[in-house]
């Protein structure tokens, strides 16, 4: 991932030999992998490629299963050319009502749970590229508390009932106003702390599940207590095309932002002093990759509500099958965590059909066994 070939002179300055670059680089970077791989540009075009190739078509044939499955029945063939259709190839054989249940109903749904688990995914791995620890993920820094806060004082309160659109809006104020407070935070002194960041988040997100936590119990309507352990649980039985449309762009944008800047995050790893020393405008990059993370997660958060792991277990696998080059870790772990979100969401609508369980336990109790295997596994290669 050493992006000056053999020569680590820029503006004249001598500063390492690559044969010590590429130590530093590995050591920052080894996040449980006992092998990490050293990539050159046409490497990392090639792993990206089949990456993208082996997971898009691993999403088209999830989304035509999710289409299908549920409580009304269709045909696999029906949804394959309804799906057809819809980007002008062919004709759907499809009847009326099993077109309308694709297109009004399953299809949003596919859609936000495949962006969320993207925003989730590729933030987890921003996060822990930047905190140089693979146990870090989206939510360390307060912002999915944040987002629970406020949407649980938009249930309490009532405001959820006005319009659709209040609850996460009031979601993503609470994701919002938590980033800046713990921003805030680590840079008390005038200087930027990634520790001070670290420990205020975790600061943060204790006060506000406090409040998360005080306002259920203090609320003595059961069917709005009822409403925020649903919403807290994650899931996307409220999808609609008006969501994923709101969602999409911010979670898009964002995530083309941290793609482009996965070069100078691989120099960050090394360390501040050396990637500034070798041209990387340190704060900036660090910061629009912070902002964008989070700005990305709340989003997601005001859509799905508190869905766990996906952030932590998909960046995780995905370093350990490609290496840990965020030119590939980055947009593998989005295309990955769409992947995983829309497999676990299909699951959770079948699994107590006609009933549903909610997307953020059914993550849980795969990803948190998953997680401590992948632990075992990377601890037993490298004793």
């Amino acid at each position: 991932v050493w992006p000056h070939g053999d020569s680590l002179l820029r503006n004249g300055c001598h500063l390492w030999t690559l044969d010590d670059a590429v130590r530093g680089f590995l050591l920052a970077t080894d996040f449980g992998s006992s092998v990490q791989r050293v990539s050159t540009g046409s490497t990392v075009l090639r792993r990206l490629l089949i990456g993208t190739l082996l997971l898009g078509a691993l999403t088209v044939l999830v989304t035509i299963v999710a289409a299908s499955v549920g409580p009304f029945s269709v045909p696999f063939t029906h949804t394959a050319t309804t799906l057809l259709d819809l980007i002008g190839i062919g004709e759907s054989t499809a009847k009326p009502t099993e077109q309308a249940i694709i297109q009004s109903i399953r299809l949003p749904r596919i859609f936000l749970a495949f962006i969320v688990g993207a925003a989730l995914g590729i933030s987890g791995g921003i996060m822990q590229g930047l905190f140089r620890n693979s146990m870090a993920d989206p939510g360390i820094i307060g912002v999915s508390s944040g987002g629970a806060t406020g949407a649980v004082i938009a249930i309490a309160t009532g405001a959820s009932t006005v319009s659709t659109f209040f609850l996460p809006l009031f979601a993503f104020i609470g994701s919002a106003v938590s980033m800046a407070v713990v921003f805030l935070i680590a840079s008390v002194g005038g200087r930027f702390s990634m520790t001070t960041l670290l420990l205020g988040g975790i600061a943060v997100s204790s006060f506000l599940g406090a409040i998360t936590t005080a306002t259920i119990i203090l609320t003595d309507d059961l069917n709005v207590q009822r409403q925020i352990i649903f919403w807290i649980a994650g899931g996307f039985d409220t999808a609609r095309w008006e969501s994923v449309q709101i969602v999409a762009p911010i979670i898009v944008v964002g995530a083309l932002i941290t793609i482009f800047a996965a070069r100078d995050l691989n120099l960050l790893l090394i360390g501040e002093d050396e990637a500034r020393a070798l041209g990387v405008r340190v704060t900036l990059v660090r910061n629009t990759l912070l902002i964008s993370a989070s700005l990305i997660t709340g989003a997601a958060v005001a859509y799905s509500g508190i869905i766990a792991f996906v952030g932590l277990v998909v960046p995780h696998v995905v370093r350990l099958i490609v290496g840990a080059d965020h030119r590939v870790l980055l947009p593998l772990s989005a295309l990955g965590g769409g992947l995983f979100l829309l497999v676990a969401d299909t699951a959770a609508r079948i699994v107590l059909s006609p009933a549903e369980l909610r997307v953020g336990v059914l993550t849980a109790l795969i990803g948190a066994p998953f997680f401590i295997y992948l632990l075992v596994h990377s601890r037993a290669r490298l004793i």
